[in-house]
């Protein structure tokens, strides 16, 4: 199809194979550190994958970061990414990552639904402090749906602090000009309906887009197009491409944590 290699990532980026496992080591690891401040597979739906991992912090938490994985909505769960948490939980907040259907056994839409959801949820279980929510690529533009006031209802936009999309997809209109629309089975109405750019009513929360410097023009383009929509303060990371944009959240002086969590 004609866009497929503006979105492919994996293949314009050295080493590329060798990220998921490593990305599931460290987060295994991360994992058995925590021991008791690890609560794993609490339900938030009746699916199988309808489950989310929360770390705790030492004490008291400040507020909840919720961290939403990518892989095009097709791909990977929360037990790939646990490791992201240390820097928030060095920061003293909880952190709240949830897995969610894949397509094509479900559509894009659907996964919103999902992820709003998880979000009820992990409001309820880490009640009334401030909540930020990052997500990456999928995951991006997943967190950017949680503004629908339509999707998340008032006393949880109340409590948002910040939204970070990092390396979003906000117009999914040109993925119907990719073979991954076999799965999604997007037509320009489900695009439109599901695309952030799109979004007129939202909660007035804190935005800001962030994105890899050497990422895809394609991932550029998106990012830009949800900073321009929104008017959102808008990082372009120096040195990063898709895969190594969000190390950063692993590290609890970065910029990324410090604008998640204070």
């Amino acid at each position: 199809m004609e866009l497929d290699d503006a979105y492919a990532n994996g293949a314009h980026i050295e080493g590329a194979e060798e990220y998921p496992p490593r990305w599931a080591a460290s987060a295994e690891d991360f994992r058995n550190s925590l021991h008791e401040r690890a609560q794993l597979d609490i339900p938030y739906g009746e699916g199988k994958r309808h489950r989310f991992d929360l770390f705790l912090p030492e004490s008291a938490s400040k507020g909840v970061l919720i961290f939403v994985h990518g892989g095009y909505w097709m791909a990977f769960d929360k037990s790939s990414w646990s490791h992201l948490a240390v820097g928030a939980l060095r920061q003293g907040w909880a952190v709240a990552m949830p897995s969610y259907d894949l397509c094509p056994e479900v559509r894009i839409a659907d996964i919103t639904q999902q992820i709003a959801q998880a979000v009820a949820r992990i409001a309820t279980e880490v009640p009334e402090v401030p909540i930020s929510l990052a997500g990456h690529s999928a995951g991006g533009h997943l967190v950017a749906r949680m503004l629908d006031p339509a999707l998340i209802p008032l006393a949880i936009g109340e409590r948002l602090k910040v939204v970070v999309p990092i390396s979003p997809l906000s117009d999914l209109l040109p993925l119907l000009r990719t073979s991954m629309n076999d799965k999604f089975k997007m037509d320009c109405d489900t695009a439109k309906a599901e695309s952030p750019v799109e979004m007129r009513e939202r909660y007035q929360t804190d935005v800001t887009v962030w994105v890899g410097a050497e990422e895809r023009p394609a991932f550029l383009d998106q990012a830009q197009w949800l900073a321009d929509a929104w008017h959102a303060d808008h990082v372009i990371a120096f040195g990063k491409h898709h895969f190594n944009v969000v190390d950063p959240l692993a590290d609890p002086e970065s910029d990324l944590v410090r604008l998640l969590t204070n």
